[in-house]
């Protein structure tokens, strides 16, 4: 289930064939999905909830053909490997892993793994002077046995080679297994926008990890959904823990953006930045204890030669195509668009999961939804009558009440 499955779109951009960050031609995205065990959590031994989710950027070898990229932090209580030379450099030069925060390394170990067989592969068997993959995380261990470490390289290794392109699979799958969003299930979300001619054609395509939010706070399209699906009709995974809830709006959120049209690293960060808004359209961004760290990348620059992958002699200046800075503003509203709608897409592809402990993250279903509306609706309607009250009485010169929150 998806949001336009339901009627509902975000903005007034037009999706792409797919609706997926794969409407970039070229991207492949693939997924290793662990789910065993039921019952009390043995540490290290399950239940596991997890799994690992692998973007690759060009369909051969990224190493070769280096893109353009970017990175914004919007709250850095998470991880992203490689971003420093990444964000020093303006180049992604590795696939893209996405997993739980405590498997980060063994992901980053196996894509390096990865680059260096491929890269011996293409070097007469020279090895490759380094390799910092980049690899980002979101805290599953509500659901999932998170000191476990059941994620291995083979499993990477699966990812890589599962990754397809055309429509995603989205919800409980890959690196969004085990994830809640906003105290719903979250998971693996996308969604891309296609630029009208007059803003060039481009296509821009966004992959969620989402894993971040308070219920309240959760808003659909604009409709304050969250407000009227409490605990009491939907219950969260807190109403399941023996022990002190965890803190408001914990959790993370990785967000993934990628475009064919023509722009340089930094302009790839500054679309990054605009991932923001379509997190806080959809009722994120403000805990302290979310990781919320978002990476674009262009495949509208091609030629760009390897750096760092087998000794060559001095070589004449490269030329790379830029878009003018004025004509960013379709990308930003693309971004900002095709990231709400992925988080929306994650919420309803998830459905219920029950984790360790017997804890259960209950998926936003269109039942819970359209009650949401509906009641939405409803308040709106009382807020209207009070202001038109209000409205009157002081024409009238007599002493208005405060409306209702609306």
């Amino acid at each position: 289930m998806r949001l336009r499955d339901l009627g509902l779109a975000v903005g007034a951009g037009a999706p792409g064939q797919h609706n997926a960050i794969t409407d970039v031609a070229g991207v492949l995205v693939g997924h290793t999905t662990l789910i065993s065990g039921t019952g009390p959590l043995i540490p290290r031994r399950g239940p596991v909830r997890t799994g690992v989710t692998v973007i690759r950027p060009v369909p051969g070898y990224v190493r070769q053909t280096p893109l353009c990229a970017g990175v914004h932090t919007l709250n850095g209580n998470g991880e992203l490997t490689g971003t420093a030379w990444l964000s020093e450099s303006g180049l992604l030069t590795t696939p893209i892993g996405l997993t739980n925060t405590h498997s980060v390394g063994v992901v980053r170990d196996a894509l390096a793994a990865i680059d260096a067989r491929l890269g011996r592969s293409r070097t007469a068997g020279q090895a490759l002077f380094w390799s910092m993959p980049v690899v980002g995380e979101t805290y599953d261990g509500i659901l999932n046995d998170i000191e476990g470490a059941h994620i291995r390289p083979e499993h990477v290794e699966a990812a890589f080679n599962d990754a397809v392109p055309g429509p995603v699979r989205e919800g409980s799958v890959g690196g969004g297994t085990g994830m809640i969003c906003p105290e719903f299930k979250g998971g693996i979300g996308t969604a891309s926008r296609l630029l009208p001619v007059e803003a060039g054609g481009w296509t821009v395509g966004v992959l969620v990890q989402a894993n971040h939010g308070a219920r309240a706070d959760l808003r659909v399209d604009g409709v304050p959904a969250g407000r009227f699906l409490p605990p009491a009709v939907v219950p969260t995974p807190d109403d399941y823990l023996p022990a002190r809830p965890s803190p408001t709006g914990a959790g993370s959120i990785i967000v993934v953006i990628a475009t064919d049209a023509p722009v340089l690293g930094d302009q790839c960060r500054r679309l990054a930045q605009r991932a923001s808004i379509g997190l806080g359209r959809a009722g994120g961004g403000t805990s302290d204890s979310s990781g919320d760290i978002f990476l674009a990348f262009s495949t509208g620059n091609t030629g760009t030669p390897p750096e760092y992958f087998q000794p060559r002699s001095a070589s004449a200046p490269i030329e790379l195509r830029a878009l003018p800075h004025e004509d960013l503003t379709a990308l930003f509203a693309a971004v900002a668009e095709a990231t709400e709608e992925a988080i929306l897409n994650a919420l309803l592809a998830a459905g219920d999961m029950v984790g360790r402990d017997g804890i259960a993250a209950h998926g936003l279903t269109p039942r819970a939804l359209g009650q949401a509306f509906t009641l939405a609706a409803d308040d709106l309607s009382r807020t209207a009558v009070q202001l038109d009250q209000n409205g009157t009485a002081r024409a009238d010169g007599q002493p208005t009440e405060p409306a209702g929150r609306g």
